[in-house]
């Protein structure tokens, strides 16, 4: 038996990442209040929001392949603007982690179905 690839579901996407967005908004939330300590937490969490702002509301999610190039083309980008962060190279550094993350499960077709708040 042959398993076909499953069709590629941009509603669903757009589904995860507005759930991912909110996770990540509350995650910030909680690493600002825990203080100094949680600095890494809050830039990973301010990445996670950036990455999914930016792309929720984006043409490319509607064909899995617009999406990968879209997804190649800000891993390859040099900066990204986000104010109220601890550290820049911290935050740059973990938003091209997500991105590779969702380039994976973009490639995969992957992963989209998962929209609880703790992965």
């Amino acid at each position: 038996m042959v398993d076909l690839p499953k069709p590629w579901d941009a509603a669903l996407v757009r589904k995860w990442l507005d759930r991912r967005h909110a996770a990540a908004r509350l995650d910030q939330s909680a690493a600002d209040r825990r203080g100094y300590d949680a600095r890494d937490d809050f830039d990973k969490a301010a990445a996670e929001e950036w990455v999914c702002r930016t792309l929720r509301d984006d043409d490319a999610v509607s064909e899995q392949a617009a999406f990968a190039i879209r997804l190649k083309e800000l891993i390859a980008q040099d900066e990204y603007s986000a104010t109220g962060l601890y550290d820049d190279l911290r935050f740059e550094r973990h938003v091209r982690t997500y991105l590779r993350k969702l380039a994976k499960m973009t490639k995969a077709n992957e992963g989209f179905e998962k929209t609880f708040r703790h992965q």
